[in-house]
């Protein structure tokens, strides 16, 4: 056996022993449990927890964006709710303004129109600091969440030792392409193996975007960490919600996993954006796992085996790999074994993945398999090598419209309930009829910083 074969076949092995007792673990441990529903306890208590919803949005398609604000509307909540609604500094805001006013007279909504493009993050901070309630949900904003969504998730944030929670996410457009068929099955084993796993310890390492609760006093003590990220001394914007989870596991926090809080959003129907969206959560996660391995000590060993099997185990795949493909190119022999291997694993867990989920199409998800060695393990080597850029790849700067004339607005039903000034450096567009029949709407180039 020369020196690629072999390297091929234990590099192999060891990811088999690896990831065979890593998934193990994960699918034991993602098992649901006996417990009575934390929501049947919300509903029936008195004094329930107001919530703010916060939407960021950056030239969303209207139909999109309409889609969302229903959803939220729709909400069975019974306490106080309040949505935020953000515009960050987009260039189709015409186009978004009948959205906008079709909520103009209902107390709930408050619109926040920025100047300028300022990124997800400020743009959540901006309403967070504009808004009062006991809990916080991020909802983005081509994101449609179930009527009982804030319900159960708030049933979660019961217990004051949970800081944040996250929902079970799908895919809104699965049936669009088979792209969009793959991400759905991905998104339904992110969420329940790895996060069901994760929560089993209150440890969930990452509560995704598109819907997470978080509770006000705990982010409040967090809120400038997270608004000043840096990465090797330059300004880090994506990869919010992972960052922001692991600063509440720092602080002390638990961060659940509730899988009956059901959101769908819009995923890619193509490779380039896919492969780029995986490319900016592939640098968010390894700028955030150095910070997290500061925890493991304080968490259950498990959560170890998580981050060694997340990190090790691509790193052994690929090198067998490498391996595999070059003994193929340079000795013209098919390397069976690691073939074999990979197969062998890949066949299992998409049938134990279609017995959990009762679906047969998890068997298609075999086809990941081949994306995940030959297009997204050199994406992560790829983000490994270019930690330092903070690009966001899918998101562009709006053109404004009108020549970017000056201009302030706000909107809020409760005007800085939190006794604080917006500094607003005017800064945009003719608004046309947005700010007619409401004076809840507020446009703005500055982002709120309680000065």
């Amino acid at each position: 056996m020369n020196l690629l074969a072999t390297t091929s076949t234990v590099a192999i092995s060891f990811y088999a022993l690896l990831s065979t007792v890593y998934r193990s673990m994960q699918v034991l441990y993602a098992m649901p449990t006996d417990v009575s529903s934390p929501s049947d306890v919300v509903a029936k208590s008195d004094g329930l927890p107001s919530v703010d919803v916060i939407v960021p949005c950056f030239n969303e398609d209207p139909r999109t964006l309409a889609a969302c604000l229903k959803s939220i509307a729709s909400q069975d909540y019974v306490g106080k709710l309040h949505v935020y609604v953000v515009d960050d500094g987009s260039a189709n805001l015409d186009a978004t303004a009948p959205v906008h006013e079709s909520y103009a007279d209902d107390p709930r909504f408050n619109f926040i129109v920025l100047g300028k493009n300022v990124g997800k993050r400020k743009a959540q901070i901006a309403a967070i600091r504009a808004s009062s309630g006991d809990l916080v949900l991020n909802v983005d904003s081509d994101t449609i969440v179930a009527a009982d969504v804030i319900t159960k998730l708030a049933g979660k944030m019961q217990d004051p030792g949970v800081g944040a929670a996250m929902g079970q996410l799908t895919a809104s457009n699965r049936s669009d392409t088979w792209l969009t068929r793959l991400i759905d099955m991905e998104y339904w084993l992110a969420c329940n193996e790895e996060r069901a796993a994760q929560a089993r310890f209150g440890a969930v390492m990452c509560c995704c975007g598109p819907c997470a609760m978080y509770r006000r006093s705990a982010l409040l003590l967090l809120l400038d960490q997270y608004e000043t990220q840096f990465f090797r001394g330059k300004p880090s914007d994506f990869g919010e919600d992972r960052h922001l989870t692991i600063l509440m596991l720092k602080a002390g926090f638990q961060t659940e996993y509730v899988p009956d809080a059901v959101a769908a959003t819009v995923v890619p129907d193509r490779l380039g954006p896919y492969l780029r969206q995986q490319l900016r959560w592939a640098r968010s996660t390894f700028r955030d796992t150095f910070l997290a391995l500061r925890l493991l000590p304080e968490l259950n060993r498990y959560l170890t085996l998580d981050v060694v099997g997340q990190n090790l185990g691509p790193l052994l795949l690929a090198l067998s790999s490498l391996a595999a493909l070059a003994q193929l190119a340079v000795t013209a022999t098919v390397p069976w074994w690691t073939g074999l291997i990979i197969a062998s694993m890949t066949l299992v867990r998409c049938t134990v993945a279609a017995l959990r989920a009762r679906e047969v199409r998890f068997l298609g998800f075999a086809l990941h398999t081949f994306i995940n060695i030959f297009l997204l393990l050199p994406v992560k080597a790829y983000a490994l090598c270019t930690l330092s850029n903070s690009d966001w790849l899918s998101r562009k700067p709006a053109n404004l419209p009108n020549g970017g004339k000056k201009q302030i607005v706000i909107r809020s039903a409760s005007a800085e309930p939190n006794g604080t000034a917006c500094s607003a450096v005017a800064g945009s567009i003719h608004r046309g009829d947005l700010s007619r029949g409401s004076s809840r709407l507020v446009t703005s180039d500055s982002v709120c910083r309680g000065e």
